[in-house]
């Protein structure tokens, strides 16, 4: 649990966060309360940035990719399922369809066959092979390195196309997924709804090169512990920055259950995780059908 590998990376125990909530409970509302200046918003954003990389210091992307290819192909498929199902379906999709001519003259019937297990399979179907389509046609065959040439695949957004660019490339994102929304407006770094205006609020708090990282950070937290119906602000490791602490559940004990899949025997979403996981103790994900 989050708790364990917390504890074992020198992030302090379960015993000690609730003792650092309650202490920090006071000040995050009279910031809430009586507002926060600028300068005083970015130090609070970046502290809770290098807590989470303390806390989740393997962070990374959740989707199972070798290529740039296969990691659009991926983040299309994972729009409405989780990425352990998007990871237990591309195997026998890159497969069959390893190269983006390949997956571009397939037969639709058989990709849908394939993809099913997604959710929304036919219009998945149509979006993959249509992206494929034009990384045939008129890149290539590579997926390009550009913003502005990623938005006009089909299928493509802005979120999608810089989990591309920051895990594939190497090139900064901010990806502002739900997770990542629900989080910054708790943590109050932004009142914005709108995803690309998000995103320049959020960026505006860092150095570029954090970017890609942070959006790891947020979205790990966000999935394991800052949960959008009951958060388990007892087990969380940034409660005491935290101006929304005591929305969730503050008991320790009754936190710690609410705690979502992270090491204690439960799994994470990849099949293939990196290293960096697998030697902090987390586990592969199952195969489709397994168990």
């Amino acid at each position: 649990m989050v708790r364990a590998s917390g504890a074992a990376e020198g992030t302090g125990t379960s015993a000690e966060k609730p003792a650092q909530a309650a202490a920090g409970k006071p000040a995050a509302k009279r910031r809430a309360a009586g507002g926060e200046s600028r300068t005083a918003l970015v130090r609070r954003a970046r502290r809770i940035n290098r807590e989470l990389a303390e806390v989740f210091p393997y962070a990374h992307p959740e989707l199972d990719f070798e290529n740039p290819f296969q990691l659009v192909v991926a983040t299309v498929l994972s729009a409405q399922t989780t990425d352990l199902r998007v990871n237990q379906t591309t195997p026998a999709l890159f497969a069959k369809y390893p190269t983006p001519e390949d997956l571009a003259a397939a037969d639709p019937e058989e990709v849908e066959e394939i993809l099913r297990p997604t959710g929304f399979f036919r219009a998945k179907t149509r979006s993959v092979i249509g992206l494929s389509k034009v990384l045939a046609e008129d890149f290539g065959g590579e997926v390009p390195g550009r913003l502005e040439d990623l938005v006009k695949l089909p299928g493509v957004g802005r979120k999608t196309a810089f989990v591309v660019l920051g895990n594939a490339f190497g090139r900064p994102g901010i990806t502002v997924d739900t997770h990542f929304q629900r989080l910054v407006r708790r943590w109050k770094w932004t009142e914005e709804t709108d995803p690309d205006k998000i995103e320049a609020a959020v960026g505006a708090l860092f150095p570029k090169s954090d970017w890609t990282d942070l959006s790891h950070h947020v979205i790990w937290h966000g999935r394991r512990i800052c949960h959008a119906r009951r958060p388990a602000c007892g087990a969380c490791p940034i409660a005491p920055l935290c101006p929304a602490y005591g929305e969730g559940e503050t008991d320790p004990e009754k936190a710690e259950k609410l705690l979502k899949y992270e090491k204690g025997g439960f799994p994470g979403q990849r099949l293939k995780p990196p290293q960096a996981y697998l030697d902090a103790g987390g586990r592969p994900a199952p195969p489709l059908g397994a168990g």
